[in-house]
Formats: structure tokens, C-alpha cells, sequence
């Protein structure tokens, strides 16, 4: 007796449904949406816990006035990550592959070290924020909610064994879950959209202190693992099998990340827009995660300050996953071999316990964090750019005048911004910050 065929698992079918779309027999919105799912998984590193801290502390002290950095910097995330997966598109490789065959043996394993660190750095933040949320909705205690948030994380990513597609559609869904709740902060919170459009639109710095908010909306913006991640997500997820195929895959590949990093840019104006609307006129005092939801509760009520940690859980449950996913492409990356992602789990969010059980502030965690990351930023933006402007590497794919001035510009801009936050945090003082 000859056993069934066993039926084509979701990531097979949507890789066929990829391929009638690339050869021309299948049209319409549902095939572009078979091609979401890389930049909506990178688009979780701009909407994580570390961004929730420095978009309260822009809106509840300076109101609407630093939006349009959020602006700037999440035009900046876009071009980057759309680098990055152009790369995975045209060369079949990942950035940290590329750098491992690019690169000498002791600059690629300095390399590899910085770049696990701030992965490590990444998702202490991101593991921090999901217990944080959990242990305030909750009143579990900080180690309680990490225990939680560990668990949940690890069941998320179990969903990788099954193909591509199963882990996009659950990252996915925790990306609706925090664009609705913003949607639904906006509806509550008295936002005063005339003043929102101004800052949207018309630069200002109020003074030195909001001079360093705005390095840290920038800085912590364009993330190391996020550019690692994102070529990684493109070269094996439907390969083109000839250029004609990957310049459609890149032509739809830009499309998701214009979409995917609109919504994030959106739910950061959204934090910020709250905060302002909330905390500006008589808290502007307000700097912590903790402190804004007990404000939230008597300011707008019960409905306002739950929407905002069940979005800050979604958020770091989904981005503690995508962390561990980017560390464990790293790896493979540089040094050509993987671990158990229960070790990886383990590996990644050991410093968050260390850090609860030795009483530092979890607030101060998260800025010490972004810290770590200023120091790796430049590996992966300046790899990225030096990869993508070269034709031997990329081809006909490789970047236009344009394009490379502008990657040029933001990598510098980005890192003349990163030393700025770094100066501030060893007690530089900046354009007469105090």
C-alpha cells in the first residue's frame, strides 16, 4: 500500500503562486501581497520598546515639534533596508556572507564579534520591553513577565521549521496588532492635528536637550540586525532564476519596504503624537515606559494606557523573535554554522536577566543598549553601501548615481549623528545641552 502524497506545505504554495506572478499568468493586489513579508518582519527593529522611550520623551517634552525627524529618519531606514534586500536578491547572499568572503579572515571576525554584541544589545532592549508590559498589565513581577516573554518568544519562532511564510504571517499579525492600537491612541488622545502637520513638515530644534532627542530617534533608527536580517530574508525566500525574475523581485521588493516602513514610520508619529497630546501640557517630566502608563490611565483613561502596552508587548515579543532570528543569520553568516534556537533564545537573552537581577534600572538598560548599537551601526551601513555600489558584486543591480549619493549621505549623516549621541552620553555637552 503506497502512502498519499503528503500536500504542499503554505510556504510551497505561496513560492508556486510567486512564480505564475514572475512569469506573467497571475495579476492583481492578492499576488503583490503574496511578495509582503521581509521588510514587514525587518520593520519590527523601527517599532521596538527602545523606540516607545525616545518617542515619549520627544512628544511629552517638546509636543509636536520633533516630528519631522521621526520623517527623516524613517526615509533613511527606507533606502537602507532596501539595500539590503536588493542584495539578497541579485547575489543569492546575505550581507554577513558577503562580508565573510569580501573581507580578510581578522577584519571579518572582529566583524562577527561586534555584530553578535549588538545583537545581544538589540534584544536586551526588545526582551525588556515585552516583560515590561507584561509585568504592568499584568503586576507580575519584572523576572516573571522576562520568564513569560521567553516562552512566548521561543513559540514564535518554533514557526520558522515550517517555511517562510508561516513565521512572515505571525510577525505579520503582531505588526496589525500594534498599528490598530495606535490607531485607536489617536481616536482618544485630544491630538491637535494642525500643530502635528507643521511639525511633520516644518523642521525645528527647540533647544541642545531636543538636539540629542533627535540623535536618538535617528540613531537608534537604522538598526545593525536589521540590515543583516533583511538580505538574508530575500536570497532564499523565491530565488530569480534569471535578471528579468530579480528585477521584478526587487521591483516588488521595494514596493513592501516603502509599505511596510510607512506603517512603522506612521505607529512612531502615532507615539510621538500621543505622548504630545497627552503629556506635553502639564507632564512633560515623563521619560519612562512605566511612568507614561500610569500617567496615561487618569489622563485618557483605562482604554488608552492598555492599548499602549498591549502594543509595547506585541512589540517586544515580535522584535525579541526577529532578534534572535537576525543573531542566528549572523552566525551563519560569518562563521558558517548555526546552534539550536533554544541556545540562541538562551544565549541572547541572558544579559536581560543579568540586568534585573542586579537591580540596574530597566529604563537605563534600554539607553545603555542604544549605546552599544551606536558603536556597531557603521559595520553593516558601510559594508552595505561598499557592496551595493560595486558592479563586479551587483551587476546591473548595482546602485545609480543617485541612489548611491543618497546611501553615501544617510550612512554619513547617521554616523556624524551616532557620535553626537555617544559625546552626550560620556558628557560632552552638545550645542549647550545641560
Amino acid at each position: 500500500m503506497t502512502g498519499m502524497a503528503s500536500r504542499p506545505t503554505l510556504s510551497e504554495r505561496t513560492t508556486e503562486q510567486i512564480r505564475e506572478v514572475l512569469a506573467g499568468r497571475r495579476r492583481g493586489v492578492r499576488s503583490t501581497l503574496l511578495f509582503a513579508g521581509p521588510a514587514v518582519i525587518a520593520s519590527i527593529a523601527y517599532m521596538d520598546p527602545g523606540n516607545f522611550a525616545t518617542n515619549i520623551q520627544a512628544g511629552a517634552r517638546y509636543g509636536y515639534a520633533l516630528l519631522w525627524v521621526v520623517l527623516m529618519a524613517n526615509l533613511i531606514a527606507m533606502l537602507f533596508q532596501a539595500l539590503s534586500a536588493k542584495l539578497g536578491i541579485a547575489t543569492g547572499r546575505n550581507l554577513a556572507e558577503m562580508c565573510r568572503d569580501r573581507f580578510p579572515r581578522p577584519v571579518r571576525l572582529a566583524m562577527w564579534i561586534v555584530s553578535e554584541i549588538a545583537a545581544m544589545a538589540t534584544d536586551l532592549a526588545e526582551f525588556l520591553g515585552g516583560a515590561i508590559g507584561l509585568s504592568l498589565l499584568f503586576g507580575m513581577p519584572l523576572l516573571g513577565g522576562m520568564t513569560v516573554t521567553a516562552i512566548v518568544t521561543y513559540g514564535i519562532l518554533l514557526f520558522e521549521r515550517r517555511g517562510f511564510r508561516p513565521i512572515e504571517l505571525v510577525i505579520g499579525a503582531l505588526v496589525a496588532i500594534i498599528g490598530l492600537c495606535y490607531v485607536v491612541e489617536l481616536v482618544i488622545a485630544p491630538v491637535d492635528w494642525a500643530q502635528a502637520a507643521r511639525g511633520v513638515v516644518v523642521p525645528s530644534m527647540p533647544d541642545g536637550a531636543a538636539m540629542i532627542i533627535a540623535v536618538g530617534i535617528i540613531g537608534a533608527t537604522v538598526m545593525p540586525h536589521a540590515l543583516y536580517l533583511h538580505s538574508g530574508l530575500t536570497q532564499g525566500r523565491v530565488p530569480g532564476r534569471d535578471e528579468g525574475e530579480k528585477r521584478k523581485l526587487v521591483r516588488f521588493s521595494n514596493r513592501e519596504c516603502v509599505a511596510a516602513l510607512s506603517l512603522a514610520g506612521a505607529v512612531n508619529m502615532a507615539m510621538v503624537m500621543m505622548a504630545a497630546a497627552a503629556f506635553h501640557a502639564g507632564h512633560a517630566e515623563v521619560a519612562e515606559i512605566a511612568t507614561a502608563y500610569h500617567t496615561l490611565t487618569p489622563l485618557l483613561g483605562g482604554a488608552a494606557s492598555g492599548m499602549f502596552l498591549l502594543s509595547l508587548m506585541a512589540s517586544g515579543i515580535s522584535s525579541s523573535a526577529v532578534g534572535t532570528m537576525a543573531g542566528q543569520m549572523i552566525m551563519q553568516g560569518f562563521v558558517g554554522f548555526r546552534i539550536p534556537i533554544w541556545l540562541r533564545r538562551l544565549v541572547t537573552m541572558a544579559p536581560a536577566f543579568v540586568v534585573v537581577l542586579m537591580g540596574t534600572n530597566p529604563t537605563d538598560a534600554l539607553v545603555y543598549s542604544q549605546v552599544v548599537l551606536s558603536f556597531a551601526l557603521p559595520i553593516p551601513m558601510v559594508a552595505l553601501v561598499m557592496f551595493t555600489r560595486n558592479r563586479d558584486i551587483m551587476g546591473g543591480f548595482a546602485n545609480g548615481r543617485l541612489t548611491d549619493f543618497a546611501a553615501i549621505a544617510g550612512t554619513v549623516a547617521v554616523l556624524c549623528l551616532n557620535a553626537v549621541l555617544l559625546l552626550d552620553v560620556f558628557g560632552v555637552p552638545i550645542l549647550g545641552s545641560p
